[in-house]
């Protein structure tokens, strides 16, 4: 699995509750663009219309040495899921203030383009501020350890 895009920003802002795997239906040169690493999750999300799951906001940048066609680089796309996922997917997300936000797209061992999805509840913003003080606590309790043990080695 080659991961090609992550969205950072969605761990902070929100709270993922749960991930799903979809499949990308994809036109022309996008495939090329996308293991060229030309894309962008920002500002993207997911939602279910008449039954089918659709990203919107997704950027892919048009591929430089494609043909005369080149898809638009934000329309959106059709995501492709089981039904009874869909299904499942749509029942929580029309609880409270839940959304779907892509997590990150991926090459998978296959060859083909995913995308992981995930249910999430929007941050505040002083959650945000506490989401990142204590990642910042993390990661010196691992420095602070990591040298102990450096120490402890000689």
């Amino acid at each position: 699995m080659k991961t090609i895009s992550k969205n950072r920003k969605a761990f902070r802002d929100y709270d993922i509750s749960e991930t799903f795997e979809a499949g990308i239906v994809l036109v022309g040169s996008e495939v090329k663009s996308i293991r060229a690493g030309m894309i962008s999750l920002k500002d993207s999300f997911a939602k279910i219309k008449n039954g089918e799951l659709w990203l919107y906001g997704m950027h892919i940048s048009p591929y430089v040495k494609s043909s005369v066609f080149q898809p638009e680089p934000g329309r959106r796309r059709k995501l492709l899921m089981h039904k009874r996922e869909i299904i499942r997917i749509k029942s929580k997300t029309e609880e409270r203030g839940l959304t779907l936000i892509p997590l990150e797209v991926y090459i998978n061992a296959r060859g083909k383009v995913k995308i992981k999805i995930g249910i999430a509840k929007g941050r505040k913003q002083y959650q945000k501020k506490q989401y990142l003080l204590e990642k910042q606590k993390d990661r010196e309790k691992e420095r602070e350890l990591r040298d102990y043990l450096k120490r402890k080695k000689y």
